[in-house]
């Protein structure tokens, strides 16, 4: 998979962290349905492996599905196994390498300027700037582009549909969206509600396509 170019056509990375399996493994198919292509289910949640592994068999061998909160080598090698074809990482660890070596395409979290730095040479797909509010939001990103004008960045931490606008705007690739997004829907929460926030989210991030394609 090509995970650079997905993330600059679809904008979007769904996050399900649930402590239901069963409701996030419906919160899964529902994104999915609602047109969402990018969806991470994190390996914090409750029996995430599974969930993944379930996700996988309805969704069939070529959606795009990743194991997020990827730590460790072993980390890597089980979700790639339970039928993960990303990763995503919360900061740089040993999982990068080990799923590099699987030829699982990495979104790996970084902060600092010296972080872009060793990502870069670690070869990963993509950057996470985590968590991007506390960092400084938009603006922070919009200062990271300065030195780093080509980087695929992907801010996730308190990204909202008016934060996912800006960051954007401020030259994003693409924004991770959990909670603000996701809501209690994989803790067996209102799929009716889900539905709603991701129409709504899906209208942003066309919207911000839409205009980058403009100008």
């Amino acid at each position: 998979m090509d995970l650079r170019a997905a993330l600059a056509a679809h904008r979007l990375v769904a996050i399900v962290r649930g402590t239901d399996p069963e409701a996030a493994v419906r919160t899964v198919l529902t994104l999915a349905e609602e047109g969402v292509e990018l969806i991470e289910v994190s390996l914090t949640g409750a029996d995430a492996l599974s969930v993944i592994a379930r996700a996988r068999k309805e969704l069939g061998p070529d959606r795009p599905l990743g194991a997020g909160t990827v730590l460790t080598a072993d980390d890597a090698r089980a979700a790639h196994s339970a039928g993960a074809n990303f990763a995503v990482t919360p900061a740089l660890g040993d999982g990068i390498s080990e799923a590099k070596g699987l030829e699982l395409p990495v979104i790996a979290g970084v902060l600092t300027p010296t972080e872009i730095l060793a990502a870069r040479l670690l070869g990963v797909a993509a950057l996470k700037i985590f968590p991007a509010a506390e960092a400084g939001g938009p603006a922070y990103l919009k200062a990271l582009r300065g030195p780093f004008p080509h980087e695929v960045f992907v801010p996730v931490g308190g990204v909202d549909e008016l934060a996912a606008r800006a960051y954007l705007d401020a030259g994003a690739t693409a924004v991770g969206v959990g909670s603000p997004l996701v809501g209690d829907a994989a803790d067996g929460g209102s799929l009716t509600g889900l539905r709603a926030r991701t129409r709504a989210l899906l209208t942003v991030v066309q919207n911000a396509a839409f205009a980058r394609e403009a100008s």
